[in-house]
């Protein structure tokens, strides 16, 4: 079973710490949701982890299944079982859809463990299917051209072809129309199981009346300030934030801009 272990983690971005010490512990079989107001660092943790060039750990620690994630260059990250949707997909012109994905499961797997092209062919036909994507979306650039809403559920073809060990899912949801959202969450849910574990970050309840989370945290100030289950969420949309700042005494959210 995968964990992802956070501890006491601080991130800077340009000098300005926005991380101010977020411990979190995801397993295999969970999934988790950050919500919380805008700047409180949910993007930084999200690209933090990943190994994003512009965001420096300036103390913590994060583990998976033990490994330093923090000694990894971005590649070996994702090999290790590490996967990030993007709240802003790239659009790469030249390369494919599938060429992508068939090269992104070829270097997961490694060497002398490539995927054959018949079997990948009948996954990519077989989760394209259950996602409602058109057929030809395969052989179109990546999301060159495609709306917000392909763009996301091209997120999620990505995640379901990969089998990542840990998810983190950055605002899947915006942008979305209902529609959409509904086979967004019906590709994440189809992923549960003891093999993988989910971080979504959200600024909204509907995502999670879709995908029901085991824990739902609160990010404020660079910290997770309050951890409970989805009836957390439940009451955030109903009341917002304001009662957790008057409980836990926060004046202000000054943390500033998340990228």
């Amino acid at each position: 079973m995968a964990v992802l272990t956070i501890q006491n983690l601080h991130v800077a971005v340009e000098g300005k710490e926005i991380l101010k010490g977020v411990d979190l512990e995801i397993k295999g079989g969970e999934i988790h949701a950050i919500m919380g107001p805008n700047g409180t660092g949910k993007s930084t943790l999200a690209s933090a982890i990943m190994g994003h060039p512009k965001y420096e750990v300036t103390e913590g620690s994060v583990t998976l299944d033990g490994q330093d994630v923090l000694e990894m260059e971005v590649d070996e990250r994702a090999r290790a079982g590490l996967f990030l949707a993007m709240q802003y997909p790239s659009e790469i012109s030249g390369v494919t859809n599938a060429d992508f994905l068939r090269a992104a499961i070829n270097a997961r797997l490694g060497e002398g463990n490539e995927i054959s092209l018949m079997k990948f062919i009948r996954k990519l036909d077989e989760k394209m299917a259950f996602l409602e994507m058109n057929p030809d979306m395969a052989h179109r650039y990546l999301n060159e051209g495609f709306s917000g809403g392909e763009k996301k559920r091209n997120e999620i073809l990505q995640l379901m072809m990969l089998e990542p060990k840990i998810a983190i899912l950055d605002e899947i949801d915006s942008g979305l129309d209902i529609d959409a959202l509904k086979i967004v969450a019906k590709g994440v849910n189809e992923m549960r199981s003891s093999e993988f574990g989910c971080l979504i970050i959200t600024h909204y309840q509907r995502l999670l009346n879709y995908i029901t989370p085991d824990y739902v945290h609160v990010m404020m100030q660079g910290r997770i300030v309050k951890s409970g289950g989805p009836e957390l969420a439940q009451r955030l949309e109903a009341e917002g934030y304001d009662w957790i700042k008057k409980e836990l005494g926060i004046e202000d959210e000054t943390v500033g801009q998340e990228a």
